[in-house]
């Protein structure tokens, strides 16, 4: 149809003009590819991924834990050692009769990354062997970049405040770590225990730790020198005496590397049983009865029973850091005394130890005693072992029998001697026979009333009420719970990693949350306590999602360390 008239608008043209009309060059201009927007939907998981992830730290006297919320375990654990603090080049592993003589010359101050007494202490070293580390694991086993995420930091609440303020440099600094939440050790551990409250031994490498958690805040801390360090320096004095037969090494050498000593420790060390817990479980009428003897030829040798011949067997143990390289004969027995000395020490008395160096069982002992009675009577039934050193065959068994005993023996009483002990005995008989008059009396009683109710009549008041059947029916359908209160029980917990990395996904606020910009302004002495707080720049705080945030003059006026400040 032909006409001057304007015709339908055709199909294609209106797809066509959905899309921009294209733009004439002008003359002297480069040829440029036009801008393009991609929608946020549809761009790289990797920039929501790190926007989530919430990375969490445990730091060690000689290891770094690193992993991500919501695991159930790291993904990185890395140690300090000799080998890995050399430079770039050093191949001195590789040349011939070379390979054990660095390790002969370090001691265990190359292993552990930090160490509670600071006097000898290399803060600039600290920092630097956190950073490799850290480097390594997020580089090599997290497999992530280098961009600003948030962290949670595993640590004891006893670390010094120089330790502490050189790991939050490092990360608000080498990091760009934007926020870190400070989480401590024992309250994870019951975390990971799935309770509220318990009693927490850690048995580390530097010392045993023992706190007491009540509904997640740390009532009362104690330790001890004895752990995994007392253990390793007690184990050389054994092996140095058979290998050398000297009291003491010669001056940056040693009889037996501490990385085979280590090892050794960790395979064989076992901790033997209670000698008194096998009697104490047999009834007396069984204890009094003879031993069934089989007969045989006299002229044949008498078979060795087991446990004597437990005790007398050895381990062949090679050693390749000696010159020249040799292998020792090592009875197991002596092993078990090495950890009876370490951690239990029977053949000192209690009152001769120092408050810093008590046996693992009176340090647990002690340390219930000076709880109060509510708090001691939750702790006794949660009792959760963790650290290195709490993976000893049997070390766990014969620390419980240890003061269960103690506890048999001398109750709750915090005072002991031969006069309290006699005290005692007499208040104990004499409330046995009040108790057994008063048995006696209320005998009596009972009899003269049944006969009296006998003589009188009965009555509609006297008879026995009847219960309600409804309320009976809805108590048997109502859940008992019973608290168990009083009585020794351990529990197994995942650990303070495992802890944290629940508390994080779960958004649970941290005892303490310290922020970048703030650090970096103030430093570890800006964290203030309620009692420091200014009236005129409370005043001016604004509100937000996490309580007071930010004034007028764009930092927080208040922030704490949480018990880590308390040091």
């Amino acid at each position: 149809m032909s006409g001057s008239g304007t015709g339908p608008t055709l199909a294609h043209r209106s797809v066509a003009s959905i899309r921009s009309a294209p733009t004439i060059q002008e003359s002297g201009t480069a040829p440029h590819t036009p801008p393009r927007t991609i929608s946020a939907t549809y761009g790289s998981p990797a920039t929501i991924r790190a926007d989530d992830d919430f990375l969490i730290i445990q730091i060690g006297s000689r290891f770094v834990r690193a992993g991500f919320a919501g695991d159930n375990q790291p993904k990185a654990v890395l140690t300090c050692g000799p080998r890995d603090q050399r430079r770039a080049g050093d191949f001195r592993d590789w040349q011939q009769g070379r390979g054990d003589g660095p390790d002969l010359r370090a001691g265990e101050r190359e292993y552990e990354i930090w160490r509670w007494d600071l006097r000898e202490v290399d803060l600039g070293l600290v920092y630097d062997k956190l950073d490799r580390l850290l480097r390594d694991a997020f580089g090599r086993c997290l497999l992530i970049d280098s961009r600003p995420r948030r962290a949670g930091l595993v640590l004891d609440s006893g670390v010094p405040l120089p330790i502490l303020s050189t790991v939050l440099n490092l990360l608000f600094k080498g990091f760009q770590t934007p926020i870190i939440s400070l989480m401590s050790t024992a309250t994870m551990s019951i975390v990971a225990a799935g309770v509220r409250s318990g009693l927490v031994i850690d048995m580390g490498w530097a010392e045993t730790v023992v706190t007491s958690v009540y509904e997640y805040r740390e009532v009362k801390c104690t330790r001890s020198v004895r752990g995994g360090r007392y253990l390793n320096r007690e184990l050389y004095k054994l092996l140095r005496k058979i290998v050398t037969d000297k009291e003491e090494d010669e001056e940056g050498k040693r009889a037996v590397s501490f990385a085979e000593c280590e090892d050794i420790m960790c395979r064989l060390m076992w901790c033997r049983p209670l000698a008194d817990k096998s009697t104490q479980k047999q009834p007396q009428r069984q204890s009094q009865q003879l031993d069934t003897v089989e007969e045989q030829d006299e002229s044949e040798a008498e078979p060795e029973r087991p446990e004597h011949s437990r005790h007398k067997s050895v381990a062949s143990i090679p050693l390749r850091s000696t010159n020249p390289p040799r292998t020792i004969e090592l009875s197991f027995d002596k092993i078990a005394d090495v950890c009876d000395d370490t951690f239990f020490d029977p053949s000192v008395a209690p009152t001769t130890f120092d408050d810093e160096d008590y046996p693992v069982h009176l340090l647990i002992y002690r340390h219930l005693l000076q709880l109060p009675m509510d708090v001691r009577a939750v702790c006794m039934p949660r009792i959760i072992f963790t650290g290195g050193c709490s993976s000893i065959l049997g070390i766990k068994e014969r620390i419980m029998d240890e003061v269960t005993g103690i506890v048999k023996r001398k109750g709750w009483a915090n005072v002991s001697g031969k006069r309290v002990e006699e005290s005692r005995n007499s208040q104990f008989s004499d409330r046995r026979a009040s108790i057994a008059r008063s048995v006696s009396s209320t005998a009596t009683a009972s009899d003269l009333g049944e006969e009296q109710e006998s003589s009188r009549p009965s009555s509609i008041a006297t008879q026995s009420d009847v219960g309600d059947p409804i309320e009976a029916k809805v108590a048997r359908h109502r859940p008992q719970l019973t608290q168990m209160q009083g009585e020794f029980r351990t529990l197994h917990s995942l650990g303070p990693w495992a802890g944290a990395s629940l508390v994080s996904q779960l958004k649970i606020p941290a005892m303490a949350t310290v922020d970048r910009e703030l650090w970096l302004q103030q430093g570890v002495y800006g964290a203030s306590r309620p009692n420091e707080i200014d009236v005129k720049a409370q005043q001016r705080q604004s509100m937000g999602a996490g309580g007071f945030i930010r004034g007028s003059g764009g930092h927080h006026t208040n922030w704490t360390l949480g018990t880590w400040g308390n040091v």
